[in-house]
Order: C-alpha cells, then sequence, then structure tokens
C-alpha cells in the first residue's frame, strides 16, 4: 500500500515550503500519469527567530500532518479525486462565499459586508486559510474598531457595527474548523469586539393609542405594526406570516405557529383576539397575509409619516414596536422570563436590556410626585 510521507523543500527567505511524498506512486485519475508528490501551499520558516514565526510553523505543521493523514485515507479507499483539485487551495474568501451561502437576508447581507471589510483589510483578493491565525484575527479585530465605514468614508464604524462583523468572522473560522479545514479554533484564542449600550426607542401605552387612532396611507403597514406591538413578533417573520400558521383551539384560543427566519427555531406564540382582528379576513392556507409588505424606503417614510401625524416625535422604525412590546409587557407586570420566551430569544440576557429601560421609566415616575414641604 502506498505511504503517505510530509516533506519539506527549501524555498526562498528562510523558508520552507511542504508537500507530501506518495511511495510507491499513484495514478492520476485524470492524466493517467504516475506521480510522487503534492504540494500543499503551506510553508514554514526554516529557523524561526520569533515567537509569531514559532507559532506560525506549529500550526501549518498541524495542518499539513492533518492533510496528510486525511490523503492516506484516501489512497486506501483508492479515491484520488484530490489531485485533481490540487491546484486549488483552501482560500479563505472562496470558503467564505460557500459557506455563507446556506443564510438569506439580513444575516446574508452581514456576511457579504464582513467579506467585503476583510477584503479592505488584507488589500487582496486571496487569502491562504493557514494564515488566519491568533495574530491575524487581532489584527483584523483592530482595523474594525479604527476603520471608517466603506459607504461613508468620513464616518468611523460604530463599535457595535465592528462587533457585529467580527462576531461573524469568528462564525467563518469556526465552520472552517468543524469542516477540518483549519487546526485554528477563533473560539478559544480570540476575543470578540464588546457592543455598547444603544437607545432602544419605544412607544408608550398612551403613544401607541394614538398611533391606533391615526390613519396611516397604507392600512395593511399600520396593522402589521400595531400587530407586533400586540405580539412582538419581529419583521422578518411578519413579513413572511401565511394563514397556515394562524391557528385555534377552544383551550388555548388564537395562537401562531411558525418557524423564526432569524434563528430557524419553531416557536407557538399566543396572541390575543385584538391582535387576530388586525390580521384581516381569512383567506387560502399558503397565502401571505400582509400581502405587500415589503422593506423599502418607500414603506420607511410612510411609517415616519404617520408617526409623525399622530403628533409622535420619536423617531420611529418598524422595529421599534417589538422593543415597545417588550417594555410595555415588563412595565405592566409580566415577568421577565415569560417575555423572552414570547420574543423568542434563545438568552435572557438579551431580554434583560428592556428591564434596564423599567428600572429608568421607575425612576422617572418616581420623581414626578412632588410636595412643597
Amino acid at each position: 500500500m502506498t505511504k503517505v510521507s510530509l516533506r519539506k523543500k527549501p524555498m526562498t527567505k528562510g523558508r520552507q515550503s511542504l508537500y507530501l511524498d506518495f511511495y510507491p506512486a499513484i495514478k492520476h485519475p485524470e492524466t493517467g500519469k504516475q506521480t510522487r508528490r503534492q504540494f500543499l501551499g503551506l510553508y514554514v520558516f526554516d529557523k524561526p527567530g520569533n515567537q509569531p514565526d514559532k507559532d506560525h510553523n506549529k500550526a501549518i505543521i498541524g495542518l499539513a500532518q492533518h492533510i496528510r493523514a486525511q490523503r492516506q485515507v484516501q489512497i486506501a479507499k483508492e479515491d484520488y479525486s484530490f489531485l485533481v483539485a490540487e491546484k486549488t487551495t483552501h482560500d479563505f474568501y472562496d470558503y467564505a462565499r460557500r459557506y455563507i451561502k446556506r443564510y438569506e437576508g439580513s444575516t446574508l447581507e452581514i456576511y457579504r459586508v464582513t467579506i467585503k471589510y476583510l477584503e479592505a483589510y488584507t488589500k487582496k483578493d486571496q487569502l491562504p486559510i493557514e494564515l488566519v491565525d491568533e495574530k491575524f484575527c487581532d489584527g483584523f479585530r483592530e482595523f474594525l474598531l479604527k476603520t471608517n465605514a466603506l459607504k461613508r468614508k468620513n464616518i468611523k464604524l460604530s463599535q457595535n457595527s465592528a462587533a457585529i462583523l467580527f462576531k461573524s468572522f469568528k462564525s467563518i473560522i469556526r465552520q472552517a474548523y468543524r469542516d477540518d479545514i483549519t487546526t485554528f479554533n477563533a473560539s478559544e484564542k480570540v476575543r470578540q469586539i464588546k457592543t455598547t449600550e444603544v437607545h432602544r426607542e419605544y412607544l408608550t401605552l398612551e403613544e401607541l393609542q394614538l398611533l391606533a387612532a391615526t390613519e396611516c396611507e397604507r392600512p395593511m403597514l399600520k396593522n402589521a405594526a400595531l400587530f407586533s406591538a400586540l405580539t412582538g413578533l419581529r419583521y422578518s417573520d411578519i413579513e413572511k406570516l401565511t394563514w397556515d400558521e394562524v391557528r385555534y383551539s377552544e383551550a388555548e384560543g388564537h395562537y401562531i405557529q411558525f418557524r423564526q427566519k432569524k434563528t430557524k427555531s419553531i416557536e407557538t406564540l399566543p396572541i390575543s383576539d385584538q391582535a387576530y382582528g388586525l390580521l384581516g379576513e381569512r383567506d387560502k392556507p399558503e397565502e401571505r397575509i400582509f400581502v405587500g409588505l415589503k422593506y423599502s424606503s418607500q414603506q420607511n417614510r410612510t411609517l415616519h409619516y404617520w408617526v409623525l401625524f399622530a403628533g409622535i416625535k420619536k423617531k420611529v422604525f418598524f422595529h421599534s414596536f417589538r422593543h415597545t412590546f417588550a417594555t410595555l409587557q415588563l412595565s405592566l407586570g409580566t415577568d421577565i422570563y415569560t417575555v423572552s420566551k414570547m420574543l423568542g430569544h434563545k438568552d435572557l440576557s438579551t431580554t434583560q436590556i428592556y428591564a434596564k429601560i423599567i428600572d429608568k421609566s421607575k425612576r422617572e415616575a418616581a420623581n414626578r410626585i412632588k410636595l412643597e414641604l
């Protein structure tokens, strides 16, 4: 049986190229020629003089040994397909673009933007995955914290945006590690960028009542927004909601059973009779309920003017109605665990952000009553 050994070949600048040696030789599946070598596109330093170079050598040797073991198994199965792809190196960009195809919507867009910032950092269209190590990740981390936004060159990228992009970057490396593409596990060694607390705009019960009493240019948008405020549902889940997902039972009343677009988890959410009334006349099971609801600048303007005509001066987006649901539920006495479940949060700490808002409102309420003593 052919034995696979890891060998080194001298290169320029004190480096050595790594390749696999097959003995006896194996036959190329396309050309039929016998071959003894497969170069890995990896290199190590001949005499590593500092710790980063030593770390590099350790990581690359580990990766090469892993590939050697894979090739040994493939040869035992008489699978020589890896020779056909010999010229294809493990490029991080290629792997990342294949990885993100499993996502859609806003999540996919975040991954695409992440790759754009990574290209801005490396200033190259190729990135050998073996170079993505702890030092590289730390460098990209600092780059995101200092760089300006790609679309607005004169405005610094916010820390929260940098945190989201870096988290996406780490998730790609994590999957590459699980797929045995790299031996580097970013989860263990790379620090995440901390997020800063941001203001989450919400409406008071009085303001929500004002909106309910104010006409909107697009009644369907108004119903969808109020439905979000009464259920806590995300825009993405309201947009795709079908009549088949709206259920009723004598014991439980109205409820919706759906798969969250963001988390992919299946949720069962009770809804009030009032929320059900916003859905309109029941249609075919496969039909969408809020027909025509589609994210656009025009829809945002309609929402803005509706809020303005109601006499509300807050900067309200569609997601503000979900914040409103969470804040009002907590302020009206619903326990945080129940609110977390209704919002579909996986982690209670995500819901605790709204609890902070309530604490602030309690303080403001306490200071409203003043006596002249």
